[in-house]
């Protein structure tokens, strides 16, 4: 092996410990956040969804390797679309659901 390769091996391996670390401590403070009552209701469930989008931050640098370089604009967008399309579905079948339910109501 040779010491170029080395240097990259243990850069990619000092990378993902920062990614498990910072998920880790992201994944922590929601739990301990219930666990001891910290925050009234509304406060908790925005430091959950900020710590969850922090997480997806994370995943997405740290472990799927995915970052606004030019070379990984491409799959950004591929992620992004597909997440677009996931919410247009999730929030058309809320929608029906919901004027379902008003009707039958």
């Amino acid at each position: 092996m040779s010491e170029n390769h080395a240097e990259e091996r243990r850069q990619e391996l000092h990378g993902y410990i920062i990614g498990l670390v910072l998920a880790l401590v992201l994944s922590a403070i929601p739990f301990a956040g219930v666990m001891f009552g910290l925050l009234p209701r509304n406060g908790l469930i925005w430091v959950i969804a900020l710590m969850g989008l922090g997480q997806v931050v994370v995943h997405f640098r740290f472990f799927l390797h995915i970052d606004l370089s030019r070379s990984h604009r491409d799959d950004l967008q591929l992620i992004l679309f597909s997440l677009l399309i996931v919410v247009l579905m999730v929030g058309g079948t809320l929608w029906v659901l919901g004027n379902q339910r008003h009707m039958m109501g």
